[in-house]
């Protein structure tokens, strides 16, 4: 049953005082049922309290299911195991923008459509030249991203559904050249215009990588990991990112706008900076020989040293993201032959955890962070580019997430309340009268 439809609707009570509240109660597909206590306030006059909103359903979606206890992710209701296996990103794109899986004619006219918008205005490029060298990459995202309606406000009008789909098509298609635009002016070397030929990774890989001076080809092995690597970071259901791209989106701001937003909320530590602060750990153990000190303090519950990319706040036994991250770590590894030190550290790590029995019974497996952190090290990102990529990947996730918002008739405008506990209404005291 469609959760808002109201055909036999089941009902919950909350009684408040000596008064009883009769709200209703909605099934999804899959999933536990929820109350809707949107009428709370108007009927018994108080709101919930939830802090992080935990436990509570801010919207209706189609688009992800996660369950968290099981070690479930599901993208429009397939596996995010079958799909980063044997499907590819852009057919993701498609499957999360559109509801299914293309068939051969519109994944084909998809991925020509998402190609042909990949280059940016040529005014944008001078905009890296107002930040700092040593600029975060992904200060200069949320700053870039943000500019894009300044450039393409042809595409701006969220009424419109064809304008929509533009929008969503040309940030899928642009991140990419702004990302590889922000790693290139880091590191003080010339952009490199994209590729229509090459496919989607491949492209970014060049963009990143190749000089003009020679020629470049990507490593398939390097450019499929990447692949799945997009894959498995499009889409999260309601985290912070996506619940601040929608909020932003809820006031009717531009796309550009809203993805900027989501990018900005994802730059922290707690959330899309993980495989970052996981490689920053790796950095600060130094060597395997120091890893059985590292292994007791975390163990301490006094120590505050945490193992980075270790265990999911969501995913409570394992992340479903990490098998297919950790095959494609060790085909990376393998291709490249790389001798690094931390990439020592990370495996010896890896497999204490895997094998240690308080490890094991607190349910810290290695996530995805983890393994992806070790695989874009070994491709040759520096640790600042993490969650760039990570934003890259997201973005159609967010896109997909803005749109259905958009098209929710029930939709509304974002506004959460408080428990207040602040000082009660006082009367204004003159400078001179103060003491």
């Amino acid at each position: 049953m469609d959760a808002k439809t109201g055909a036999n609707i089941k009902t919950g009570t909350l009684k408040i005082g000596d008064k009883t509240h009769t709200f209703p109660m909605y099934e999804g597909t899959i999933g536990p049922e929820v109350l809707d206590v949107s009428k709370l306030y108007a009927e018994a006059g108080i709101f919930t309290y939830d802090p992080g909103f935990t436990s509570t359903g801010s919207c209706e979606s189609k688009i992800t299911y996660i369950d968290g206890d099981e070690g479930i992710l599901l993208y429009r209701g397939y596996p995010i195991a079958d799909l980063a296996e044997h499907g590819d990103f852009l057919e993701t794109c498609y499957l999360l923008l559109y509801g299914e899986l293309p068939t051969a004619t519109q994944k084909a006219d998809f991925v020509d459509r998402v190609i042909h918008h990949t280059m940016i205005h040529e005014q944008m490029s001078r905009f890296f030249q107002g930040f700092r060298r040593d600029a975060h990459p992904m200060a200069v995202m949320v700053g870039c991203v943000g500019a894009l309606s300044a450039f393409y406000h042809d595409s701006t009008d969220i009424t419109d559904p064809t304008q929509r789909m533009i929008a969503s098509i040309r940030m899928i298609a642009k991140m990419p050249t702004l990302a590889a635009m922000a790693y290139k002016y880091s590191v003080g070397q010339p952009f490199m215009y994209p590729d229509n030929k090459l496919d989607y990774a491949s492209n970014f890989l060049r963009m990143c990588f190749a000089v003009p001076c020679e020629e470049y080809k990507a490593n398939p092995v390097l450019a499929r990991a990447m692949d799945r690597i997009f894959t498995l970071h499009a889409d999260h259901e309601q985290n912070a990112s996506t619940s601040t791209v929608r909020l932003a989106g809820s006031t009717g701001a531009n796309p550009f706008a809203c993805i900027a937003a989501g990018i900005a909320c994802l730059w922290g530590p707690a959330h899309g900076g993980a495989n970052e602060a996981a490689l920053k750990m790796l950095g600060e153990i130094g060597s395997v020989d120091r890893i059985p000190e590292y292994i007791k303090r975390s163990k301490d519950p006094k120590d505050s040293f945490r193992l980075m990319g270790f265990g999911h706040r969501v995913y409570k036994n394992y992340d479903p993201r990490a098998k297919i991250m950790q095959k494609t770590c060790y085909e990376v590894l393998n291709e490249l032959g790389i001798k690094d030190p931390l990439l020592d550290v990370a495996m010896e790590l890896e497999k204490i955890a895997l094998h240690d029995d308080y490890f094991i019974e607190k349910k810290l497996y290695p996530n995805v962070d983890f393994y992806s952190g070790i695989t874009l090290r070994a491709m040759g990102f520096p640790t600042t580019m993490f969650t760039v990529l990570f934003a890259l990947a997201r973005t159609v996730g967010w896109i997909a997430q803005w749109k259905e918002m958009i098209e929710d008739p029930h939709q509304k405008l974002g506004r959460p309340r408080q428990l207040y506990t602040g000082a009660k209404q006082r009367d204004y005291q003159p400078m001179s009268k103060r003491k």
